[in-house]
C-alpha cells in the first residue's frame, strides 16, 4: 500500500485469500487511522491498467465488498486497488497485490501489516513530507560547525574575538519591556 506519488508511506499486509474486502476494509481503517464516517470505494485495475471494476458498501455491478473476497478479485484478473477512504474528498491508498505468501496460522484472521515505513496518511495531509519525497535541491543535511567538535580547520570561527565581545546593553530599545511598579524605571 502506498499513497500516489510519495515514497514517505508504505504498508504491507499479509492478507488470507478468503478474506472479503470489507474485512480488510475495517482493519486498514483501524490501523490507518481512517475515518469511520465515511463513504468507501475499491477501484479495481487489471494488469493492462483498465477499470475491471468498483466495489462499494452498496453494490456498483460487481459486488457489495462484505461479497466479494480476495481470491476472488485476482481469479478477476486484479492486480491493484485504489481504496478510497473518504470518497467525498477523493482521498486514497493504493493497494498493488505482491503475490503468495505461505499461509500463516489462521489463514482467515484479521489482515496484519508485515512492514510498515512512515506515518499514516493523515500525517501527509497535515503537511508532512518525507526526506525522500523532497525535491533533490532541499535534500541536505544541516551539519553543525566543525569548531563545536574541536576541529580548528573551520576558518569562519575565531577563538581570539570570543573574549573581547562585550556585554549587550539591556536597553528596551523596543519598548516591550513590561513594568510593574516595583522597580524603578
Amino acid at each position: 500500500m502506498t499513497l500516489a506519488g510519495l515514497k514517505g508511506f508504505e504498508r504491507v499486509y499479509h492478507i488470507g485469500a478468503k478474506m472479503t474486502l470489507y474485512a480488510f476494509h475495517k482493519q486498514m481503517r483501524a490501523d490507518l487511522e481512517f475515518p469511520q464516517d465515511q463513504m468507501i470505494l475499491f477501484k479495481a485495475f487489471d494488469a493492462a491498467g483498465n477499470v475491471a471494476a468498483r466495489y462499494g458498501l452498496i453494490d456498483l455491478g460487481q459486488g457489495t465488498v462484505d461479497a466479494v473476497s480476495i481470491d476472488t478479485v485476482v481469479a478477476a484478473g486484479i492486480v491493484r486497488f485504489t481504496y478510497f477512504y473518504d470518497v467525498t474528498n477523493k482521498k486514497s491508498v493504493e493497494i498493488a497485490f505482491q503475490g503468495e505468501a505461505e499461509p500463516g496460522p489462521d489463514e482467515n484472521g484479521a489482515p496484519v501489516i508485515v512492514f510498515s515505513k512512515g506515518p499514516n496518511p493523515i500525517a501527509f495531509e497535515n503537511g508532512y513530507v518525507a526526506y525522500e519525497d523532497l525535491p533533490e535541491e532541499q535534500k541536505h543535511i544541516h551539519r553543525p560547525s566543525s569548531a563545536l567538535f574541536g576541529d580548528d580547520e573551520d576558518e569562519d570561527f575565531d577563538d581570539e574575538d570570543e573574549d573581547d565581545e562585550e556585554p549587550e546593553d539591556d536597553d528596551d530599545e523596543d519598548g516591550k519591556e513590561i513594568y510593574d511598579g516595583s522597580d524603578p524605571i
